[in-house]
């Protein structure tokens, strides 16, 4: 009976995608507590197959499982994705798959030479705090906050990006992301330091990031002595001008988030902007899974980033709380459509398949030529936290 539930579910998902039809609330809702009993199993593969001390990253090009040591960016996202799964299913073998993965992290709370702390420690060890409190995580950080804290730069007003190439201080839109763990130890700690070193690089972000229509540029260089803008450009997009999609969702979520923490208006705004952007530009897919670029000039035929669309649906199911009746059914319906389509059987991998993963078709670089139209653990992480937004927010917004 169950296997038939589950074929029946699949039928009604690929042929709302084939129809871009709407689910209804029931089927959404069949469609997440499905989509998360399928995740904990694939999981559950991807724990037995993983090697010790690495962490899942993408696929190779020869179809081999891709992985990364604990000082890569995306290290802290397979903890993540565990915790999740644990606060999901309470199986113990979830938390330990976390904890044990998160010692390797452990050195990278001293590191000071790069912004990605947040993706690196609060998604593994902030979502290891809030499910089982476990007190050495508040050490760990507020350890990670003082290490990127030494990242800002007062003449800019924000927090240094890269260390490499040949920009003065390139400052990055995913940047965005890591300024939650700062909110987070300022309430912590009470001191304000963290949390008034977020609000100027946001602020700064928003001044110097966004074009007049909400589109975003990926990298900004500064020169270090004046803070003046030196150039405005793309590493990971089609051009220096176009609109990369990942780039849009990181500012989306960024600013979504700044304004739970600090409750200032002008975040909200921003959101919203980004937020309408996205969602009413021509070439924006109608299963909301964006192309690479909005700009790619292969469109239609622009390979999707299933990542992109993952970070919006988290991004916009959060931002449909924050506002009037009107946008909060937009966002919250466009935000559970997206998840719906990752859901579906366009991008979702099969049992054992994908080397465990549970998303297909992201992109990590298309200038580079590096992990394209492959897995990658940060779609996987935000689609869980997707799944358990719609699953804990459905019927209370």
């Amino acid at each position: 009976m169950k296997s038939k539930i589950v074929f029946l579910l699949l039928m009604a998902w690929g042929a709302a995608a084939h129809a871009q039809t709407k689910l209804s609330t029931r089927q959404m809702k069949a469609l997440v507590n499905e989509s998360l009993r399928f995740s904990a199993t694939q999981y559950k593969h991807m724990m037995q197959a993983l090697p010790d001390s690495v962490f899942p990253r993408a696929t190779n090009k020869d179809g081999s499982l891709m992985t990364a040591k604990y000082n890569w960016w995306t290290a802290g996202f397979y903890p993540g994705s565990c915790w999740y799964l644990y606060e999901y299913t309470k199986d113990p073998a979830f938390k330990q798959e976390a904890e044990k993965r998160q010692q390797y992290l452990l050195p990278d709370q001293y590191r000071t030479n790069t912004h990605d702390l947040g993706f690196l420690m609060y998604c593994s060890f902030g979502n290891g705090l809030r499910l089982i409190g476990t007190p050495a995580y508040n050490d760990v950080l507020m350890t990670s906050s003082r290490s990127l804290i030494t990242r800002y730069k007062p003449t800019i007003k924000a927090i240094r990006s890269w260390d490499h190439g040949r920009w003065q201080c390139p400052v990055i839109i995913d940047n965005m992301m890591n300024l939650e763990m700062l909110a987070w130890a300022t309430r912590h700690s009470g001191d304000s330091t963290f949390i008034k070193i977020a609000i100027d690089h946001a602020n700064t972000t928003i001044k110097n990031h966004f074009r007049e229509d909400y589109s975003s540029y990926h990298v900004v260089d500064y020169d270090t002595a004046t803070g003046q803008v030196l150039a405005k450009k793309t590493h990971q997009g089609h051009s220096d001008a176009s609109a990369w999609s990942r780039g849009q969702a990181w500012g989306l979520y960024g600013y979504t988030m700044m304004y739970r923490e600090t409750k200032d208006k002008k975040y909200l705004d921003q959101a919203r902007h980004i937020a309408d952007y996205m969602l009413n530009h021509p070439r924006m897919p109608k299963d909301l899974v964006p192309y690479y670029d909005y700009d790619a000039p292969e469109i239609p035929n622009a390979i999707r980033d299933a990542s992109a669309a993952a970070v919006m649906s988290s991004a916009l199911l959060e931002l449909s709380r924050y506002t009037n009746k009107q946008e909060r059914k937009r966002y919250w319906n466009a935000g559970a459509d997206a998840l719906a389509s990752l859901a579906g059987p366009a991008y979702r991998a099969k049992e054992g398949e994908n080397n465990n993963f549970i998303l297909m078709h992201s992109t990590g670089s298309m200038p580079g030529k590096s992990e394209i139209d492959v897995p990658l653990s940060y779609a996987d992480y935000y689609f869980l936290e997707a799944l358990l937004r719609y699953k804990n927010w459905a019927g209370k917004r």
